[in-house]
């Protein structure tokens, strides 16, 4: 059977994927989790990949991982301003983070489509470049399957959009800028996403302040 003209017009978006996959390895969920050992000690071993949450898409890697920090600081184009972590648990964010009464509140929101920045008490726990030595970082625990991943992993993840900064966010595989396509180890792609970057919530001082994004 001949494939005219039309065939390829009809599916272009399946030829597109097939044009990704060539050049990096784009997996689904099912296929993430089904090879799971594999993809976990890649990114203990310094991995950047492409993940999807309850939002839109973001750019990972092990976030005690100095090189691989740097890697997605330089793969952005994003020499300044903190990038949050994905915290594998709850009992995580209370031995590291400092948490006010209120804080506690917001953290008992979570998962959920937030970001909130709390005063660091262990800069040990991550990477220097995560928050570029600062006192304070932003957690995401996402209402999405990824969430269990990294509380599996047992280490923080960094999150931030899968885009150049300054440049539209990732929501679907065809929004992914060509130079970060060519940067990252993997992506697991699920699909177009409908969401919108998580409302930061900042409970560092004195009065909470939320930002809508």
């Amino acid at each position: 059977m001949g494939w005219g003209w039309g065939y390829f017009c009809h599916n272009k978006y399946f030829i597109f994927l097939l044009y990704l996959a060539a050049v990096v390895e784009i997996v689904t969920k099912e296929e993430f989790l089904l090879e799971k050992i594999k993809y976990f000690k890649l990114i203990s071993q310094g991995a950047v990949f492409i993940y999807p949450t309850d939002t839109i898409y973001g750019i990972g890697c092990d976030a005690t991982n100095e090189a691989a920090v740097k890697r997605i600081r330089s793969i952005k184009q994003r020499s300044s301003m903190p990038f949050s972590v994905i915290a594998p648990s709850r009992r995580w964010v209370s031995e590291n983070c400092q948490l006010s009464p209120e804080g506690e509140k917001w953290l008992g929101r979570l998962p959920g489509p937030y970001t909130l920045i709390f005063r660091l008490k262990n800069k040990s726990a991550i990477a220097a470049a995560v928050n570029l030595g600062g006192n304070t970082l932003g957690i995401r625990m996402p209402e999405h399957w990824i969430r269990g991943v990294v509380a599996e992993l047992e280490l923080p993840v960094i999150s931030t959009s899968a885009n150049i900064t300054g440049e539209p966010y990732m929501a679907s595989i065809e929004d992914l800028d060509d130079s970060i396509r060519q940067k990252v180890d993997f992506i697991v792609y699920e699909g177009e996403k409908q969401g919108k970057p998580s409302t930061i919530v900042k409970l560092f001082e004195r009065e909470v302040e939320v930002v809508e994004r």
